[in-house]
């Protein structure tokens, strides 16, 4: 059985997710005309985020037969002025041709728990690792918006096993190489080494791909 198309399918995704997103497109395992981006780094603004969101969604209903969400959940949507109001809801108030990727957070997007577990024993003796994907990296300005060098030295420091980007695509070798000074300026800025491990985006076109049959099924 060939691969599922995703042509009747628009995406409606985080802007920080949008590296791995293009080059999906690129390599044509992705060959939908319809894909939207929110403002990376909307997770520091709960408001806008659901804005956003909502108002990409509506534009993708009106182009497409069924609509994937590259949001993710409990990490991504914290609403403290509703504490019950969860991503999960917002998905749901849209509509059974509406479906959002089974994540907690963009890195499980990239990598499981378990897999986090293991590149952390691996390379960091089971020290405390902080994380990333390449779009915390190439929208650092968006994502950590509002962090000055105090609120940074609170957050990374107790990661003493540095910063690890999940890298599918080989962004952060590149970024290296085509500004040293600015990956040296980062790593300062958080006060912890930051390297790359390179990964598969198996995981990440399964859970695309899980979400499209769902949808083919519910739209039925």
């Amino acid at each position: 059985m060939g691969q599922l198309s995703f042509k009747n399918t628009a995406i409606v995704a985080c802007g920080t997710m949008s590296p791995e997103i293009n080059y999906f497109v690129k390599e044509k395992f992705l060959d939908t005309q319809h894909i939207f981006y929110t403002s990376p780094g909307l997770h520091q603004d709960i408001p806008e985020l659901e804005i956003q969101l909502i108002k990409f969604i509506e534009k993708a209903k009106l182009v497409a037969n069924g609509v994937i969400v590259v949001y993710g959940g409990k990490y991504c949507y914290v609403n403290p002025d509703n504490p019950t109001r969860l991503m999960q809801t917002i998905i749901e108030e849209q509509g059974l041709k509406v479906a959002r990727i089974e994540a907690s957070h963009c890195m499980g997007m990239l990598a499981s728990d378990d897999e986090m577990k293991k590149i952390t024993n691996e390379i960091a003796g089971g020290e405390p690792i902080w994380f990333m994907t390449p779009g915390w990296v190439k929208y650092r300005k968006q994502v950590f918006k509002g962090w000055d060098k105090a609120i940074a030295n609170e957050n990374f420091p107790r990661h003493t096993g540095g910063a690890v980007v999940l890298d599918g695509i080989g962004y952060l070798d590149q970024y290296m190489e085509e500004d040293p000074e600015g990956f040296l300026e980062y790593c300062d800025w958080m006060g912890i080494p930051m390297q790359s491990y390179p990964i598969t985006l198996d995981r990440f076109k399964g859970l695309l791909m899980d979400q499209l049959e769902l949808l083919k099924i519910k739209t039925m």
